[in-house]
């Protein structure tokens, strides 16, 4: 790397470690400027020079601390504007103009723009390290970077082995040579260590001893005495140019590297104490005076955390945020860090009840960061979309709708771009605004025209992702509270049966909502026969949704299919009841069997199994099918004590007991007998035998006493096996 190259990258890490090095030693420190100070004459006398107008108005600017206005002068063409320059920075009583000239100058070189004749600059900046002001020798001492040292060094060293000089104006021109890349004025410094040998007087004490404090921060040795101090010096000049400027480079990254660790150390602790101190708050309203006056700080990084603080509450609990953050949160739209502005925007996203609406449109006009500018649209949408929602009696004022009209040419702009994320908001807010009622018919067709001809363009896109994002737009608009829903429909109705061919799988299931916004039946009816075993899990989901919803007898056989396969098991077995629940016992008949048998390749599980017998009880109770309840009760009791349902068996039993007495063949006892002799694992026999022995019969039962008495035996026999006996399986 040549030398050239060492010192532009020096010089940048000079800038940075320069103002690293303010945070520190000034602590942000700000120059405010009174509107109501005179104009002090420059250079003490009244000099009537004609200006034309707008030089007169930077001038003005200027004396009240204008950066921009002394920047536009400094590459003006008229030799008044740089005239105006320098008296400035020989103005001592008006320290913001001085500030102002020297901001310009380091502006300039930051952003390596030549300045023309910088030598005029050399005096008047020397004279304001003269200051006792700590900011505007801070600012000058950088100032004169813009000058090859060559230029200034022996201004430099007159100055400051000048005795007569203030102590003061000799430490300025201590710190402007230590941040100057040059080894002749690091040898300076080390001659100054020693200069207190030759005048002997405190106030050459004051500048050896900071002399020496500068090396060190410049990584450069001391030495014990002037004999050690000459050979330092010796071997510096023994070093050329690339060498030295290598050295000075790398001491600085270590040093900025510390700096800025050290300042993050004190900025996450500082960050810790908030949090201890907001975690400890309990209330709502002092909480949210607490973050009001965060969220007020002039600390980016400060405001930052209360805005996360904000984000956090409003999303874990959904309540809206204390009314007095309102005002705050919309000034802060317009933040002037940009990391202030996106944050702010992200939380606005979920505030849509704030009158937000003018400001983000405003700042959505002026933002230059891309990312903030996509969070601000985002936001827009959703307070434009609230402002817009029907309060009637209240009448929509002309500018919430005039706002309106300007975020749809908004979405317009981002859902022709190519990128998904941004085209994608575009149409969510298209969406969103549509479906509010008060656009003008042909507008409602741009809109939605813009939305198909974008899809159109995507359709033979290897990505699909764009293509479902827009089909879920499309869909919404469909919906059932869409006012657009009626042309909405007719437009894409024929895009989303097109839709359901893609092989996206995202694409397809998109396609379904929207079909499915138009007509419920007429979807299921169509995807039935095609789709049930679609290979997009989400599909088939939807698909026995709208089973669920609409679905019948034409739908049980593939439901059907569905019980025991992982997840759409449980949903498939609901749609089935509820189809169930609307079928008559003729319906109903044919899946008795299919449903219940040990056999059945329908895996239904025993509480299934009664949800639906009991669903066939009710309806052959309801049309009076006497053999079609027989069938189906002589099948519950023996479930019921399987799943531990006993009181349930017993009621069942009680109601055929009322009926007539039930031998041994019958099958009710008979399912009751296989039950009891063997009983499912972790299922206490005893309380079915208990629950059965309390049955009321209204006569006399001689065969079921006797079959009671069978059970009690063969359960007392089961508890004493030491004596075992022989019992009939039937009672004599």
């Amino acid at each position: 790397m040549g030398s050239g190259s060492i010192l532009k990258v020096i010089r940048v890490n000079t800038r940075r470690l320069y103002l690293v090095f303010l945070i520190f030693a000034i602590g942000y420190h700000k120059v405010s400027v009174g509107q109501d100070n005179p104009a002090v004459p420059l250079n003490g006398t009244s000099v009537k020079v004609e200006l034309d107008p707008q030089l007169k108005v930077n001038k003005e600017a200027l004396l009240k601390g204008s950066v921009d206005a002394a920047t536009v002068m400094l590459f003006h063409d008229d030799p008044k504007a740089r005239g105006i320059l320098l008296d400035a920075l020989r103005q001592s009583e008006n320290s913001p103009a001085r500030i102002a000239v020297c901001k310009a100058l380091i502006q300039a070189r930051v952003l390596k723009k030549t300045v023309k004749d910088d030598q005029d600059f050399i005096e008047p900046l020397l004279g304001v390290l003269a200051t006792n002001i700590d900011a505007e020798a801070q600012l000058a001492a950088e100032a004169t970077l813009i000058f090859d040292y060559q230029k200034i060094k022996v201004s430099l060293e007159k100055i400051v082995y000048d005795a007569s000089k203030p102590v003061k104006t000799r430490l300025n021109i201590i710190h402007a040579l230590k941040l100057q890349p040059d080894k002749t004025a690091t040898i300076l410094l080390l001659r100054l260590v020693d200069i207190y040998d030759t005048e002997k007087q405190p106030a050459a004490k004051q500048v050896a001893t900071e002399a020496e404090s500068a090396l060190h921060s410049l990584g450069i040795p001391v030495g014990e005495g002037p004999e050690t101090r000459r050979q330092i010096i010796y071997e510096l000049k023994l070093k050329n140019r690339d060498e030295f400027l290598r050295d000075w480079l790398i001491h600085q990254e270590v040093q900025m590297r510390e700096m800025r660790d050290e300042l993050k150390l004190w900025r996450d602790s500082f960050i810790t104490a908030l949090d201890t101190i907001y975690n400890a708050i309990s209330d709502d309203t002092a909480r949210g005076k607490f973050l009001a006056v965060h969220l007020t700080n002039d600390k980016a990084v400060v405001r930052l955390w209360a805005l996360e603080k904000a984000y956090k509450w409003r999303l874990a609990t959904g309540p809206k945020l204390p009314e007095q953050l309102g005002p705050i949160l919309i000034d802060l739209i317009s933040d002037s860090d940009r990391d202030v502005r996106l944050k702010t925007a992200q939380l606005l996203a979920f505030m849509v009840e704030l009158n937000s609406a003018p400001r983000l449109l405003a700042q959505l006009e002026a933002e230059q960061d891309e990312r903030v500018k996509m969070e601000l649209f985002i936001a827009l949408g959703g307070a434009c979309s609230e402002a817009l929602r029907p309060r009637s009696p209240v009448e929509i004022s002309p500018e919430i709708k005039q706002i309106r009209n300007k975020t749809l040419e908004w979405a317009d702009k981002f859902l022709s771009q190519e990128d998904i994320e941004k085209a994608k908001n575009g149409a969510e807010v298209i969406k969103k605004l549509l479906e509010r009622d008060g656009l003008k018919s042909e507008e409602v067709d741009k809109y939605l025209g813009l939305l198909s001809k974008r899809y159109s363009e995507q359709k033979d896109k290897p990505d699909g992702t764009l293509r479902g994002e827009l089909l879920n737009a499309m869909a919404g608009l469909c919906a059932q509270d869409s006012t657009c829903r009626d042309k909405a429909a007719k437009l894409f109705q024929p895009i989303f049966k097109d839709a359901l061919r893609d092989e996206t799988y995202f694409v397809r299931e998109t396609a379904v909502d929207g079909l499915a916004y138009i007509d419920k039946a007429s979807t299921l009816k169509m995807l039935r026969k095609d789709y049930v075993n679609d290979p997009s899990e989400k599909l088939r989901e939807k698909l026995i949704k709208l089973a669920d919803e609409v679905g019948g007898q034409e739908d049980l056989n593939w439901l059907a299919e569905k019980i025991g396969a992982n997840s759409e098991s449980e949903p498939a077995w609901q749609a089935m009841i509820k189809i169930f629940n609307g079928s008559n016992t003729d319906d109903l008949k044919e899946w008795i069997e299919r449903l219940t048998a040990q056999n059945s390749k329908i895996k239904l599980s025993n509480e299934q199994k009664i949800a639906f017998l009991e669903i066939v009880q009710n309806t052959a109770v309801r049309e009076n099918k006497p053999e079609m309840l027989k069938n189906v009760r002589e099948k519950l009791p023996e479930l019921y004590c399987k799943i531990g349902k006993v009181e349930r068996a017993a009621e069942l039993v009680q109601n055929f007991l009322t009926e007539g007495d039930l031998d041994p063949n019958d099958v009710v006892v008979k399912s009751i007998d296989n039950y009891l002799r063997e009983p499912p694992a972790g299922v206490d026999p005893n309380a079915v035998i208990e629950a059965l022995s309390g049955i009321k019969t209204p006569q006399s039962r001689p065969k079921w006493n006797k079959w009671l008495r069978v059970w009690v035996v063969r359960r007392d026999k089961a508890q004493k096996p030491e004596k075992p006996e022989q019992t009939s399986n039937k009672p004599e």
